[in-house]
């Protein structure tokens, strides 16, 4: 299988675990997500200071920034896959 559809198959396996990651997982995920789907973070911080979830999602993806969406795809897959175990 290619990467990309490695990745959408990682992408359906991370809704499916047995358990919820815990916060820091979450934010693992989502930021790899983005990074492979979107790529460098070139958004604005949020402007509510105090959704601090919105602040955490923004800062974990802003440190994948130069990471190639390849690199994250594979980073996601890697990560989906040791969380089934």
């Amino acid at each position: 299988m290619e990467l990309q559809q490695l990745f959408e198959q990682a992408v359906t396996n991370s809704k499916l675990l047995a358990a919820k990651p815990d916060n820091d997982i979450l934010l693992q995920l989502y930021s790899l997500y983005k990074q492979a789907t979107v790529g460098d973070n070139n958004e604005d911080a949020p402007s509510n200071a105090f959704d601090f979830v919105a602040k955490f999602k923004h800062e974990a993806w802003n440190k994948l920034k130069g990471i190639t969406k390849e690199n994250a795809m594979q980073q996601y897959i890697d990560l989906v896959n040791k969380l089934k175990g």
